[in-house]
């Protein structure tokens, strides 16, 4: 087997502290893994998903080997297609969710206690969204002081396989800022006009359920 020279790193690398504020918790091979998930959406096909996983398999059997680190299946070694693993691997790097760390420094649970209703967002929520980012992150902050207050998402973009944030009972609705079908940079350049006309529709439908 390969081996990987770490001879010529910075001895001042092992004396330096680096915390990684990682967005998602895929592993870096599998079905979950950073191939898998984040490679279609890059314009990977089927085999060449299965190409790039046999790599990633081999390269956490390198580190494994050489390191004495098992990251295959490491939550969060998958982010940014492996770099999470590259960093654990090879550097004095400790691992927290990026949204934990926002969610602490923000003192969001505190502010969240007495809340009636949340309203979150993401450019483009998919399935992937439950693996981390940010709008479930903040529901699942939001549900543990305040179960009772719904959670609303605003996003630019509605992806494939939502409804698995709908089973997992921490998102309520999900609502797309688009106020039509339109070009992707029409879209962008409407922003501001519907996320507020948005707004003001969640607000009416709140406002009448009373």
């Amino acid at each position: 087997m390969l081996t990987i020279d770490v001879s010529g790193v910075d001895p001042r690398i092992k004396d330096t502290e680096i915390l990684i504020a990682s967005d998602v918790t895929n592993p870096l091979v599998g079905e979950t893994g950073a191939s898998a998930v984040f490679g279609p959406q890059k314009g990977a096909t089927p085999e060449m998903v299965k190409t790039l996983d046999d790599n990633l398999n081999h390269y956490a059997a390198v580190i494994k080997a050489t390191m004495g680190k098992d990251l295959a299946d490491y939550p969060g070694a998958g982010a940014a297609g492996g770099l999470g693993a590259g960093l654990l691997a090879f550097t004095n790097a400790t691992m927290d969710r990026g949204i934990e760390i926002v969610i602490a420094y923000t003192k969001l649970k505190e502010r969240a206690q007495n809340a009636d209703y949340v309203i979150t967002g993401e450019g483009g929520i998919d399935f992937q969204t439950q693996y981390g980012k940010t709008p479930y992150g903040v529901a699942l902050a939001t549900k543990s002081v305040a179960p009772n207050a719904p959670v609303i998402v605003m996003a630019g973009n509605i992806g494939e396989g939502v409804d698995v944030l709908y089973k997992k009972e921490a998102i309520d609705a999900i609502f797309a800022t688009p106020d039509g079908a339109k070009p992707l940079d029409k879209a962008i350049a409407d922003t501001d006009h519907d996320i507020s006309e948005l707004a003001e529709n969640i607000a009416r439908l709140i406002k009448a359920s009373h």
